[in-house]
Formats: C-alpha cells, sequence, structure tokens
C-alpha cells in the first residue's frame, strides 16, 4: 500500500499572494503569526504579504528569529511568541527556513509534549494537526510548502535532524513567482539545483513508484529548461522554477530522498553551508555512485534533461550522459562541484557516521557504507 499527502489548497501564478486574505478569513482565523526571516524583512519581501493583511483588517504579529538553518532555539522562542501572540494561524514567508521553524512552531503548539524539540526527528508520533499553516514560497527549491518534511539544526550535538510528520503540512500553499523574483543569481542557482536533487534523488529512490515517478519526471524536465534562465531573472525562467520546485515537492514528500541529502544535511550542520549548494556540490558525485542500481532510470533522466540521442545509446553511457548533464547544470548556473577548502580531514569520519545515521539515507537506491560515504566525501576534496 502506498500513501500520498498534498496541500488541501495551493495557488499558482503571478499574484498568488492576493488569496491570502481571502483563505483567512474563509477559514475563520482571527490573528495571523507571520514567520519570516530577518533579510525578507529588510528588503520588503514580507511586506507584499503583511500589506495585503492590513488592507483586509487582518491582525498580525511578526515573528523574524528564523536562521538560515533554523535551530532548536529559534523553534523553542517561537513557541513562545505564538503563545504571547494569541495567534491562530501562522503565515509562512521565505524558504526552508522560514517554513521548516512554522511547522516545528505548529507543531509543538499543538503537540506540546514535543516542546524539546528533539523528540521530533524522524517519524514522530504526534496526534494533533498543527496550527493551521499558509506556507508562502519566496525560493525555488524546497518545495516546504508541500512537504511533510522538515530540518532543525541541533547546535549543541552540531547536527541537523530531519522530521516526517503529515500533522505538519500547510493547508494552503502560495507559489507566487513575482515573490521569488528579488533572489539573487547564487541563491537563485542554489535552490533550483536542490530542486533538481529533490527530483533525480525522488525518482531513484527505494520508495518511488508510478505516481511519484510522474512527478520527479515532470519536474526535471521543467527545471532543466527553466533554471538557467531564472539565474537570468527571465520570467519564464522564474515561472518554469517556481512550478518545477513544487511539482518535485509533491512526489520526494511521499516517497522519500537519499544519501545526497543526508550528507548535505551534515555539511550545513558542520560548516554552516547553504542546503541547496551543498545538494547541488554532491549531486553529480553521488549520482555516479548510485547509477548501478538504477535500471533505466538515468535514461529517463537524460531525455528529460535534453539530451539528444539517448534511445540509441548503451545503458552505460546513458547513465553517464545524465550524470554529465546535470554536471553541466551545476557549472551553467555557477555552482562548483568540489568541496575543496570546504571539508577539514579530520572530521570526515564524524560527517560520514552523522550522513549514514541520517534519516534520507535508507531510502537511497544503492546501500551505502560509512566507509563508502567517506569516499564520496574525499572525491570532492
Amino acid at each position: 500500500m502506498n500513501k500520498f499527502v498534498l496541500n488541501e489548497t495551493s495557488y499558482h501564478g503571478a499574484g498568488a499572494i492576493n488569496a491570502i486574505p481571502d483563505e483567512i478569513k474563509a477559514r475563520g482565523f482571527k490573528k495571523a503569526f507571520v514567520a519570516s526571516d530577518p533579510d525578507l524583512i529588510k528588503f520588503g519581501i514580507t511586506a507584499k504579504v503583511t500589506d495585503l493583511l492590513e488592507k483586509a483588517e487582518i491582525p498580525y504579529t511578526v515573528f523574524s528569529d528564523i536562521k538560515p538553518n533554523p535551530t532548536i532555539e529559534n523553534v523553542q522562542n517561537g513557541v513562545a511568541a505564538f503563545k504571547a501572540a494569541e495567534a491562530d494561524c501562522i503565515v509562512a514567508i521565505g524558504g526552508g527556513s522560514s517554513m521548516d521553524t512554522a511547522k516545528a512552531i505548529g507543531i509543538i503548539i499543538t503537540n506540546p509534549e514535543f516542546e524539546d524539540v528533539r523528540s521530533l526527528e524522524g517519524v514522530a508520533p504526534t496526534k494533533n494537526p498543527c496550527a493551521p499553516i499558509i506556507a508562502v514560497a519566496t525560493t525555488a527549491g524546497t518545495a516546504a510548502e508541500v512537504t511533510i518534511n522538515y530540518v532543525i539544526t541541533d547546535v549543541e550535538k552540531k547536527r541537523k535532524f530531519v522530521c516526517v510528520d503529515v500533522h505538519d503540512i500547510p493547508v494552503v500553499a502560495i507559489v507566487d513567482p513575482d515573490m521569488m523574483a528579488s533572489m539573487p543569481a547564487g541563491l537563485t542557482a542554489a535552490t533550483g539545483m536542490d530542486a533538481l536533487t529533490h527530483a533525480i534523488e525522488g525518482y531513484i529512490t527505494k520508495g518511488a513508484w508510478e505516481l511519484s515517478d510522474m512527478f520527479h519526471i515532470k519536474a526535471i524536465e521543467v527545471i532543466a529548461r527553466s533554471l538557467r534562465g531564472a539565474v537570468k531573472n527571465e520570467k519564464d525562467g522564474r515561472d518554469g522554477m517556481a512550478l518545477g520546485q513544487y511539482i518535485a515537492g509533491m512526489g520526494f514528500s511521499n516517497v522519500g530522498l537519499g544519501v545526497d541529502h543526508s550528507m548535505a544535511h551534515t555539511l550545513s550542520a558542520y560548516y554552516d553551508m547553504p542546503h541547496g549548494k551543498a545538494c547541488a556540490t554532491l549531486l553529480p558525485a553521488v549520482m555516479a555512485f548510485n547509477a548501478p542500481a538504477t535500471g533505466e532510470k538515468y535514461r529517463d533522466i537524460a531525455k528529460a534533461m535534453g539530451v539528444e540521442g539517448v534511445d540509441a545509446m548503451s545503458l552505460e553511457d546513458a547513465r553517464n550522459a545524465a550524470v554529465e548533464a546535470v554536471r553541466q547544470l551545476a557549472e551553467d548556473v555557477g555552482i562548483v562541484t568540489s568541496l575543496k577548502g570546504v571539508v577539514k580531514e579530520e572530521d570526515i569520519k564524524a560527517l560520514a557516521a552523522d550522513a549514514f545515521a541520517d534519516a534520507c539515507r535508507p531510502g537511497n537506491p544503492r546501500d551505502v557504507s560509512v566507509e563508502e560515504i567517506e569516499a564520496l566525501y574525499r572525491s570532492l576534496m
């Protein structure tokens, strides 16, 4: 038996944020807790939504104690702020950081026995849906607005942990490319490659099946044709990435990921490396490692990436073509697929052990050992 969980409602396209006040009123909410990171507030992105709330006379409180890799402390501070605000819904504005923080806050509000945050790791046995979340994406990458996953950093133990919970999915997703137009090129590239990693890992994960495959192969196609344009801030590219990353999220949220994400989580925890950049840096090497366990799927990926003549290739050549197409896309958008100067040799054993223990690793299509993860890290140094 397979299970699939998606948002109740999602809005797509330019101007989608205009639906927010009507959704809040229709659902009977009285006060919004707006969770958004400091940079989005500083540069006026958050105001695009709060201005709509003010115009509709909807009370709100803004919470901005959110870091790029949100911590246990951020979540606990957010829980206290939500209670003090006496809000009844959350409007999360941002990328994965804002949404992950909002999900953890929302879960603890309705399931206070998990207030330590650490107990949410893995598949937590929560009983109640989280405080209702309206998720407004400002990056085209994480797809946190449609997933049942979130990631929190444990600063004390120097690790990131993945939480998987059907109770945390936002009730409404807002996917408005205009909210993503201010992303700088580097962030657009990193988050876009994160979305591609979601699509590729979701397509080859052990949990993949026909329904999830449908989403992932389409996401690869849309991202491959859109990311270069999005980095140049072209409208068609931005629009395509907004859609492509969401489609990928619909899939991987339900079937899981693989060791690329496990290794990326540890890079972020140890070196505060942005998640999307970490995923992108690792992707070609991890794809090459996984190739023997993927059947004909890399041929499909190569086709979706726009490689010509794939049908006439041998399986080995088709696999190599898929890896090379991903490597070329990363290069074209300015992603350096090397960990030289990032990873320290003395950290590798601990990095590999933490990656092996990560919740995403069991879904990897090829069984992987701690020693093989060590070798993958070293291969990029």
